[in-house]
């Protein structure tokens, strides 16, 4: 039997550019969703802190201020302080009596007022300068107040961004460095032949993998243990099976020859299905033969097809491409596939060429509808032979798999009849 070589591994970088497209993304998601948090949490603390800084500035202005006196009649007093607050002095009859540089000319307030509040762009915080009725307001600019939470805030996000992205980097890096144990593995899957005598992938490099070399070794013994089976069946029936049947066809060759005329189309019939059941048995012990892989070589079409006569169809070889295969085992599928045209009615096969490594037969037979045409196709797709009639089409696509390709159905050239194409893929 032909054993196709075991599926081989999803190559590990793939694996590994997923994941890493996992890392960043997730890596992006968390950077944003902490920057989010950091800039709101920065917010309201900026804010908090500045109105503490206000009130903080009104103590100190309001210990200083206290026991002076300011003469209304004399005017606003302008003092120059910092850039950052501004402040007035309003007596009791709500006239601004003293303010710094950049405290507006108009009382912040039209009533007295103590504690924090908002008036016209300013946040202010009052306080009161004695029992004479004068008030001290310290007050900011809400566009300053909103620069500077800005400032804190970007510092926050920018600084949140950069830990993310050394995250980022850090978490690849030990992804590589965890995922370096698969890839060896996958190497050593395809450098690794499981049914050579005594064959082992050893010790595993991570102990959470040995379980996996554990099982493979274990699959690879079953393996051997399945085709040295089958090896020996296929010994017994080829010397079982041919024996007789070669005896029954010589049998009829000589009841032909001796029998009268009335029982020759009788005979010749049976000895007709004899030769595709020796056909038939031939394919199924070249298919399950256990040698490995196909022993290709060049292929003449004329002459291997010539080795499989059939009385009620003309064949006509057109194969003008090189063709490298294992000449047994086409032999046997391009027997089945004919066979099959004869008994469904065809009177004429063509086996072509049409593409290097590719075999097709077109004949004239009834055909089949394009549905069941695309049913069969999906069957053979999914190996699914259970659904798939007669022997010819599985035994093909067996064979065509064998050689690493694939049996297709296809659209007969003349526009009737049955066509099929055997794709082998090229020698390595």
């Amino acid at each position: 039997m032909n054993v196709a070589p075991p599926d081989q591994p999803s190559a590990p970088p793939s694996m590994q550019r997923r994941l890493a497209r996992v890392v960043w993304v997730g890596s992006l998601a968390c950077a944003a969703a902490v920057s989010v948090g950091v800039w709101l949490a920065t917010q309201e603390e900026v804010d908090e802190l500045l109105d503490d800084t206000l009130q903080a500035s009104a103590e100190v202005l309001g210990a200083m201020l206290r026991d002076q006196r300011t003469e209304p009649a004399r005017g606003a007093i302008e003092v120059q302080t910092s850039s950052r607050f501004a402040w007035q002095v309003i007596d009791a009859s709500r006239r601004v009596v003293a303010r710094s540089n950049r405290a507006p000319d108009a009382p912040l307030s039209a009533t007295a007022t103590a504690g924090f509040f908002d008036a016209a762009g300013w946040r202010v915080f009052g306080s009161a300068l004695g029992a004479d009725g004068r008030t001290l307001y310290v007050a900011q600019t809400r566009a300053e107040r909103a620069e500077a939470q800005f400032e804190v805030a970007m510092n926050a996000v920018l600084a949140a961004l950069a830990v993310s992205l050394l995250g980022y980097f850090w978490l690849r890096a030990r992804l590589r460095h965890e995922l370096a144990p698969l890839q060896h593995l996958s190497q050593r899957l395809q450098e690794h032949e499981p049914l050579a005598p005594g064959a082992t992938l050893g010790p595993a490099e991570r102990s959470e993998l040995q379980p996996v070399h554990g099982a493979i070794d274990q699959l690879g013994q079953r393996l051997s243990k399945r085709l040295a089976q089958e090896r020996a069946f296929t010994a017994h029936a080829a010397h079982a099976l041919r024996t007789p049947l070669a005896g029954i066809d010589a049998q009829l060759a000589v009841s032909l020859r001796e029998c009268p005329e009335t029982l020759r189309p009788r005979l010749q019939r049976t000895r007709e299905a004899a030769g595709r059941l020796q056909r038939v048995v031939a394919a199924l012990l070249t298919l399950f033969r256990s040698d490995g892989e196909p022993e290709r070589a060049a292929v003449d079409l004329d002459r291997l097809l010539r080795q499989f006569p059939l009385e009620r169809v003309q064949v006509a070889v057109n194969a003008s491409l090189p063709l490298q295969a294992d000449s047994d085992l086409l032999g046997a599928a391009l027997a089945n596939l004919l066979d099959n045209a004869q008994q469904h009615g065809a009177s004429h096969i063509d086996v072509s060429t049409p593409a290097p490594h590719t075999v097709r037969l077109d004949d004239d037979g009834p055909g089949i509808s394009a549905e069941r045409r695309q049913a069969l196709t999906s069957a053979l797709d999914a190996q699914a032979y259970d659904v798939v009639p007669g022997l010819g089409l599985t035994l093909a696509d067996l064979v065509a798999r064998a050689h690493g390709g694939r049996l297709r159905l296809v659209d007969a050239t003349r526009g009737r009849g049955f066509a099929v194409e055997l794709v082998l893929a090229p020698t390595r």
